[in-house]
């Protein structure tokens, strides 16, 4: 996801990189370098029009700060407008107090709308609101049966009369059962078509003057870039819709449909769906996603994941189990799952300032290294996984891991070895050797509502009050060397 365009924008800062200043010479090939990014990446041409206009007239009217390199300023300045072109804040679902809200979904076929209806479906009930979804697509073969699947899968009823029942009832009669049954959300699940056309346009407008829907939601795929933009003004035209869900945002796709939604339609995208489980919907954050197209990653987003799948108590528990060297293959079997449930490592790892460069070649790498551990680990025995020992020294219990999960012994052999140098490290760092004493305090601390407090005294760097002793110990430092750290 927008690997292409964060490559592309990475050259134009190169092209202020050595200069003392931002000036209307220096600054040319740096903006031609962003018109050319936008492009490639299917914007709208009157969105890069405008975008690059701003970006210029910004960065000539601004004044180089001290210790800013221009370069820096440059990207400040774009990322501030690409969060201005994306809508500046997330606009989040309404929700109606004391009524039930009703979410109408629209959409053409093949952009995962079905899919789409079901994912919102989890997202509220992760929010605490109930929800009941309404199949009202009779047209297309197995929708309803797809939006029945969906639902058991993820724990949530659905409303059907069937596929010869008129969609406009269908309507009608699921928003009366769950203004019933107190329900918080009902979404309606419409009929698409392969291209806009005079009937569906017809049939949305009089399910949503049936229903009066306090949202309207138009399902696109990201992958058609800037005709994904287009597709939404049409529709905000003509049904009026509240905002946009951008799909297939982890394929292919080049950022186009996420830079144009909005300027062109005048309708803000309210999520985006990144992945093929149920489970793969983000609200939608402009200041996010400018961060995650310039390569400086999301860490907020990561660390909502993180929060929906960790148990507080498990990681303290786990915390103390590193500290005191008794994290075990179980431990590590555990931490693995839990990776995979937040997703793919790839996406995962893309979210973590700094590490964007990493090739594809290099994270299919670590995630099939990932998949032989856990292919060795689940042939171990509960004692052998409980106690790593056991298997360095036992080359027996090494080899029938070996044969049991596919690998030669050497890869066993490896997997122990370098577990066990993990642990240690772990421990050593816990201690506070390495200069880092109470560096993992230091996070419980924050964790537990510590804001940012200092680090404990004896990390290396820190000093306290006294200013003098951070030149003492870099001269100590210099003086002894790197063996003594």
């Amino acid at each position: 996801m927008f690997d292409a365009l964060a490559d592309r924008l990475e050259s134009a800062w190169k092209k202020l990189r050595g200069q003392d200043k931002i000036s209307q010479s220096n600054i040319q090939d740096a903006l031609r370098e962003v018109r050319r990014a936008l492009l490639e990446a299917d914007v709208n041409l009157q969105v890069v029009k405008d975008f690059i206009s701003e970006v210029e007239a910004k960065a000539q009217g601004s004044e180089v700060i001290a210790g800013v390199r221009p370069d820096q300023q440059f990207i400040k300045i774009v990322y501030d407008e690409l969060v201005q072109v994306m809508g500046e804040e997330n606009v989040p679902l309404v929700e109606v107090e004391g009524e039930t809200t009703i979410v109408l979904m629209a959409g053409l076929q093949g952009t995962g709308k079905t899919t789409a209806t079901a994912k919102l479906a989890l997202h509220l009930r992760k929010l605490n609101r109930s929800c009941l979804l309404v199949a009202t697509d009779v047209y297309r073969p197995a929708a309803i049966d797809q939006l029945i699947t969906l639902g058991k899968q993820i724990d949530v009823p659905v409303f059907e009369l069937g596929s010869d029942a008129d969609p406009v009832e269908i309507a009608r009669q699921g928003v009366e059962r769950a203004k019933v049954e107190g329900i918080n959300t009902v979404i309606i699940d419409t009929a698409g078509r392969l291209q806009i056309d005079a009937d569906m346009m017809a049939e949305l407008a009089t399910i949503k003057q049936t229903v009066q829907p306090q949202e309207t939601l138009l399902v696109v795929d990201s992958m058609t870039g800037q005709e994904a933009a287009n597709l939404t003004r049409t529709f905000h035209e003509e049904i009026g819709i509240t905002g946009a869900i951008l799909t297939k945002l982890d394929g292919d796709s080049r950022g186009g449909a996420a830079l144009s939604v909005r300027q062109i339609s005048g309708a803000p995208i309210k999520f985006v769906g990144v992945g093929e489980k149920v489970e793969a919907l983000q609200p939608f954050y402009p200041d996010r996603m400018a961060s995650r197209i310039l390569g400086m990653g999301d860490v907020l987003t990561l660390v909502e994941k993180a929060q929906e799948e960790i148990d507080l108590a498990d990681a303290e528990q786990m915390q103390e189990k590193i500290l005191s060297a008794k994290f075990d293959f179980t431990d590590f079997l555990k931490q693995l799952r839990l990776l995979k449930n937040m997703g793919s490592l790839g996406g995962i790892i893309k979210m973590i300032p700094g590490m964007n460069k990493l090739s594809d070649d290099q994270l299919k790498h670590g995630e099939t290294q990932l998949k032989r551990c856990e292919a060795m680990i689940n042939s171990m025995t509960r004692q052998e996984r409980r106690d790593p020992d056991l298997l360095a020294s036992s080359p027996s219990r090494r080899r029938r891991i070996a044969t049991g999960s596919g690998y030669k012994e050497a890869d066993v052999s490896k997997l122990v070895a370098d577990f066990q140098k993990m642990r240690s490290l772990m421990q050593q760092m816990g201690q506070g050797q390495f200069g880092m004493p109470g560096m993992f305090g230091g996070m419980g601390n924050a964790f537990a509502g510590g804001g940012n407090r200092p680090p404990a005294p004896g990390w290396r760097g820190y000093t306290g009050n006294n200013p003098g002793a951070a030149k003492k110990k870099k001269k100590e430092k210099k003086k002894k060397g790197f063996g003594n750290l």
